[in-house]
This record gives C-alpha cells, structure tokens and sequence, in this order.
C-alpha cells in the first residue's frame, strides 16, 4: 500500500477496496483494526471503519493494542485479515496502514496487488452493509498469549523491571504482561498524549532507558517501540542489547530445552561477530535483505524458529507469525532465569566496530553499482575475515547506504570514506 499516500479519503477507499477483494476469497469476511496512540490514528480509524462496512465488511474495532496484537487477534478469532494503523518508531506526523491475512503473518503481495487494483475502481454499496462492533476483550487475550509464551516452570519473582513503552501502542499491556508474571514494574513513557509517541523514548532512543534503569537501582530495562514489534534491553550498568544480542541469548535458551537449531536468520546488517560466535556452536547465519518481511521469508524457507533485525525485530516462529516485542522480552528473560546467568555473561563476543554513511544520490542512479565494484572487492580483500562491506540503495529514499565493518573502529571509518567519496565523485 506504500505508494499511495495516507489520507482520510485515501484510508476511506482503501478499506472499500479490501473488503471487495476479500469479499471475492471469503464467505462473510470480518476483520480487526488496532492502532497505536498517535492521534491520527482516530482520522484514519474511522475511515478504514466506513470504508469496510460500505463493502459489506464485519468490523471489530481494538482501539490502541500492538501491532503484533492484532496479528494474534486475527488468527486467534478466525478473522479474515487484520489492519493496523501505525508507523512504527516513526514520529507521531507519521502513520500508515499495514495488513494481515487471516493465518496473522504479512498479507500475500498478490492480495495486496489486487487491493492496490481495486482502488481505482469506483466505490459501490454493498448489498449488505456491515456490522462494527467494539472487542472489549482484545487487550486481556493478548496479556494472557503473551503470558502463555513464557516457560510455566518460571517466574519473575524477585525481578525489578523498568519498562519504558515509547507513549505508544504497548502503555496498557506490557506493564501488566510483566507484573502478573511476578516482576516489580517500574513504568516509563507509559503517558500517550497522541503526540509524544517515540518522543525521546522507547528502544529508537536508549538514553532515556538507562537513565530510568539507574535512576530507580532496576535489575534490568526493556525499551519498545511505538507499535510494539522492537525491543531493546539494558542491564544494570548501563549496557544496551540490540537484537543481534538479543537474538543470540533466546538461540541459548532453546538450546537448553533442546529444540532442534540448525542457525539463525538475520539481515545483511547483522554484526559480523555473531555470524563468527555462531560458527563455532556449529551454527548458520543466513542473511536477508534488511525488512522483517525479508527474514521471515527465509525462516519460513528453512523451518527455523528464530530470526530478526539489529534493530530490535525478532521473530519467535514457534510462539508468534510475527515479531512481537513482548514475547521477544519474555524469551530473554527466560533465559537469564533459566541459565542463571545476567545478560553480559549470556552474549560472549563483542560487536565488531562499524561505520555507516548515507550518501545522497544525484543523477546518476544506476552507475554507482558498477563504479564501485572493484572498490568493495579490494576493501574485501584488505579487511579478509574480520570485516564486511555492505553498499545498499535505499528503498525509501534517493540515498546509497555505506557500511563497512572491521576489526578496528579506524579502519571501518577510513574505508567507508573512501567508498562514500566514490559514489560522491
């Protein structure tokens, strides 16, 4: 739906268009839309609920509920799809409009095609018009999935946890998740006001978690992010763990119950560190291009269960369809209970140093990949097995995105430099 852009009207013809497509595929089709706290979230609720109905859609309206929520409230209530309004770590200007088909993972890109078809078709009453009703119950189904993720023979018990929620769509059921499951709740950006969602908080802002972790003498800090699908986690001085960790500690944990690992499923940003700490557990990474969708594409090639994103994304196939940053929480900290061990003990490497640079594209567009071809392969060669070389085109914007990572914070900057003046010239 990217394309397009997200206005009331838009929102309107969008769910006018979902509703005849899945109309087409599905006897009654009903669907779930939750959102975050941003306060265009009640703009675009609405149309998407006029929309539908007019198409002869059933609606359930979850109110402000991560996204991962609504995937889980789709399947779990045999829906045919779930929509949530959100733009994610993005600040609060942002919005936008993301699917689920009804098994709660991504929405087929031929759905979505057919969808993107129907919008320039013209709106017509449907026969029927369909009924929208408020699920009171959604927030404490998902408390008590959440819950359920977690292994029955442990608890929280003992456990101060300050949990910073990004004034977004985790607020209410987060700090209720850890709580009932025994922890000492300590509440961060936990206030929505429609417009302070990301706001010098959640996991895409760690200063504000560290600062609360020491402030109150916590055990730990979990830092999420607007929508509730990224997490980071801060021990108690003031170390950070991105998802690369993350992911590394859950990778223990099953290990322990004995489930059946072969590797991981990580980006092409994933530290190189890791990649060389799983090799010698006599384990794969598998790289994706960088997007969620991209890991569990591969995951989902390989029968794997776990995969994610530097960024706090990770995906637990055998609890969620999707990444879910309460789950992810809970799945570290069963390991730092289970293993008795703190985090710094759970992640034996060190992030080999890296260095990014964004280069603004001219125009040009297409020449800089052959130009730079025998640049990255003599950086490559230099840098050998300690260290990598990633030039990617944004999807998103006119820019060539730089990273080189090496043994030595120096020699990353020097030759990302050198590639960055490259493109430049």
């Amino acid at each position: 739906m990217g394309k397009f852009p997200i206005t009331p009207d838009f929102a309107l013809r969008l769910g006018y268009a979902a509703g005849v497509v899945l109309g087409r595929h599905i006897e009654n089709p009903a669907v779930i839309i939750g959102k975050d706290t941003r306060l265009s979230g009640y703009l675009f609720e609405s149309s998407l609920e006029a929309g539908l109905s007019y198409s002869g859609v059933d609606v359930y309206m979850a109110g402000p509920i991560p996204t991962p929520a609504v995937s889980f409230l789709t399947r779990s209530l045999h829906l045919s799809a779930g929509i949530v309004i959100s733009a994610s770590h993005n600040p609060y200007m942002d919005n936008g409009i993301k699917f689920f088909g009804k098994n709660g993972a991504k929405l087929a890109d031929s759905v979505e095609l057919e969808i993107e078809e129907q919008l320039e078709k013209e709106m017509v009453i449907a026969q029927q018009l369909g009924k929208v009703s408020r699920l009171e119950d959604g927030k404490g189904r998902y408390i008590e999935f959440c819950k359920n993720t977690f292994p029955p023979e442990l608890d929280l018990n003992g456990l101060t946890i300050v949990l910073d929620c990004a004034n977004g769509a985790t607020y209410q059921v987060a700090p209720q998740v850890f709580k009932e499951l025994g922890a000492t709740v300590i509440k961060v950006a936990c206030d929505p006001d429609g417009i302070n969602i990301n706001n010098q908080c959640g996991s895409t802002y760690s200063a504000n978690i560290v600062d609360a972790v020491k402030k109150h003498n916590a055990d730990l800090g979990i830092a999420f992010d607007g929508d509730g699908d990224r997490v980071l986690f801060v021990d108690n001085l003031g170390n950070i763990y991105n998802g690369d960790k993350l992911i590394y500690i859950i990778l223990q944990l099953y290990l322990s119950y004995g489930k059946n690992i072969q590797g991981l499923v990580g980006t092409v940003m994933t530290n190189l560190a890791m990649e060389h700490a799983l090799q010698k557990k006599g384990l794969e990474l598998i790289r994706a291009k960088v997007g969620d969708r991209y890991v569990l594409e591969e995951m989902l090639k390989r029968n794997w269960l776990i995969g994610g994103e530097a960024s706090g994304h990770i995906l637990c196939l055998d609890k969620h369809t999707t990444g879910d940053s309460i789950v992810s929480a809970l799945q570290v900290l069963a390991a730092i209970i289970k293993l008795s061990k703190p985090l710094k003990d759970l992640v034996d490497w060190e992030d080999y140093p890296q260095s990014m640079i964004n280069v603004q594209l001219g125009d040009n567009k297409l020449q800089w990949q052959e130009t730079l071809t025998p640049l990255i392969a003599e950086a490559q060669e230099h840098l050998g097995d300690m260290g990598r070389v990633v030039v990617r085109a944004s999807g998103t914007e006119p820019l060539v995105r730089v990273m080189v990572e090496a043994r030595s914070y120096d020699l990353a900057v020097a030759w990302a430099n050198k590639i960055a003046q490259k493109i430049k010239q």
